[in-house]
């Protein structure tokens, strides 16, 4: 497969999240355990906002603005607001609990338009995290119990099914989806330990499955029935989501992390990567609230 090309400095603690706003100027990402989503202009420099102790993950609203995932709910940017737009402050719509043993982590929205994000606890072994689902009236569902470190949420073209990863479950799980909720779980992918451990993920037009791996210095490309496909190498090990960007949709963003590393042992720990791996993402799914 292609190689991933440095896009920028090892400028993030622990990058994360990446998605493509096509109305809103571009990729944003998040350096997540400083609370600042990032922006990567067109002119390939990069702005950060603050947004308090954690930004977890964001995604576009129909109506314009944002959706963000913070330590223990959820943030509304209305519209006009992107980010880096209006400069409107957030509406925090309550926390969701009050421990300060959990953080939320990394979610998307589903086909019609609800947005999900899954918690994880700060010692990163006890499965006291929960999968979150805010819809747009702004109520809170919990939709998954007894998480470790909840990752990976994506679908399938057909919007069908769901894709999900639970990181030291070392799986990709796939459900069923309809408007009534996920159903059916089972293993789609199930990633071997020295592959290392399976991070954020996305799909494209295909159907085919990109896994970023966390100590594993790739990307993997899997078939929809689990299958191997291809394998992006990165120079650094912590690799931990990808998406789709571009006006066409054409090239695969990466980010990754200096998390817990020796100082200077990785020097592009923290850099985004891109690569042009020969096939189209999917449009990113806006939040309806």
């Amino acid at each position: 497969m292609s190689e991933a090309v440095q896009v920028t400095d090892p400028i993030s603690a622990h990058g994360e999240g990446p998605v493509w706003h096509p109305g809103g100027g571009g990729l944003r990402w998040v350096d997540m355990l400083v609370g600042d989503v990032l922006w990567l202009a067109a002119d390939g420099s990069v702005r950060r906002r603050n947004f308090g102790p954690v930004a977890a993950v964001l995604r576009p609203r129909v109506d314009g603005g944002a959706v963000l995932a913070v330590e223990r709910g959820f943030s509304l940017l209305a519209a006009g607001d992107d980010g880096f737009g209006g400069g409107t402050e957030p509406k925090f719509l309550g926390e969701i609990w009050t421990s300060d043993l959990v953080r939320m982590n990394e979610g998307g929205c589903d086909p019609d338009g609800r947005f999900y994000c899954g918690s994880m606890p700060y010692d990163e072994k006890s499965p006291i995290g929960k999968v979150y689902r805010l819809d747009p009236d702004g109520s809170v569902t919990v939709v998954l119990a007894g998480v470790t470190i909840s990752n990976g949420f994506a679908f399938s073209p057909d919007g069908g099914t769901a894709y999900y990863v639970d990181t030291p479950t070392h799986r990709i799980d796939a459900f069923d989806y309809s408007a009534s909720g996920l159903t059916n779980r089972r293993t789609t992918v199930s990633v071997p330990v020295e592959a290392g451990g399976p991070d954020g993920l996305t799909v494209d037009s295909e159907g085919y499955i990109w896994l970023a791996l966390f100590g594993g210095s790739a990307v993997h490309r899997y078939a929809p029935d689990g299958r191997l496909d291809g394998v992006i190498e990165l120079p650094t090990s912590q690799i931990t989501a990808c998406t789709f960007g571009g006006p066409d949709l054409d090239q695969l963003y990466i980010t990754t992390s200096q998390l817990a590393l020796e100082p200077g042992s990785q020097p592009l720990a923290g850099a985004l990567f891109v690569a042009d791996v020969g096939v189209r993402g999917l449009p990113v799914q806006p939040f309806a609230g």
